[in-house]
């Protein structure tokens, strides 16, 4: 694993030990940032279900303003923080070891948004609505949703949609306006 592209280029991030975190592969990491890679420049990030962090420090790297990483799991905390390190985006980063759902609720408000909840799980759907109930993306934000290909990821009308599979993976593409 590591950031691919940016002022961060070719540094390698720390992983979790076991298989409790699946991080996104970085054929699928690069795609994800194809699709936004005009939308990243001084944007306001939140990673979701963190993990690692990397999307979040891909973001960073790419040029976002700031990122802010939830995860419930104090090791991925650990993980996020040292891998903000090696890439030395500590000034623009804020963890927030909280459940990620619960995190929604804060006052917040952000511009591009990476839902990326374990697998076979309706974390994906619960977390899209409660960013619609909490109105937590901004005016012309972006949602980028990582799932198992074959799941529905959640329509909202609220949002223009754009679907692209990668083998097993779905990314979904929410976009406000």
């Amino acid at each position: 694993m590591r950031i691919i592209s940016g002022t961060a280029r070719g540094r390698k991030l720390k992983a979790l030990p076991g298989y409790s975190v699946m991080p996104t592969s970085d054929m699928v990491k690069e795609s994800i940032f194809n699709i936004i890679q005009f939308d990243i420049e001084g944007r306001r990030v939140l990673d979701l279900f963190a993990g690692t962090g990397q999307l979040g420090i891909e973001a960073l790297s790419r040029g976002a303003g700031s990122a802010v990483f939830v995860d419930s799991s104090r090791e991925a905390g650990r993980i996020i923080m040292e891998n903000l390190k090696i890439c030395g985006f500590t000034d623009s980063a804020a963890v927030h070891i909280r459940d990620a759902l619960k995190y929604l609720a804060g006052k917040e408000t952000f511009d591009l948004i990476f839902v990326d909840p374990p697998y076979d799980t309706n974390l994906a759907g619960t977390a899209i609505s409660k960013i619609i109930e909490f109105d937590k993306l901004n005016e012309n934000g972006i949602i980028i949703c990582e799932t198992r290909a074959g799941s529905g990821a959640p329509a909202q009308s609220y949002f223009s949609c754009k679907e692209y599979k990668y083998g097993g993976v779905k990314i979904t593409r929410y976009d406000r306006r």
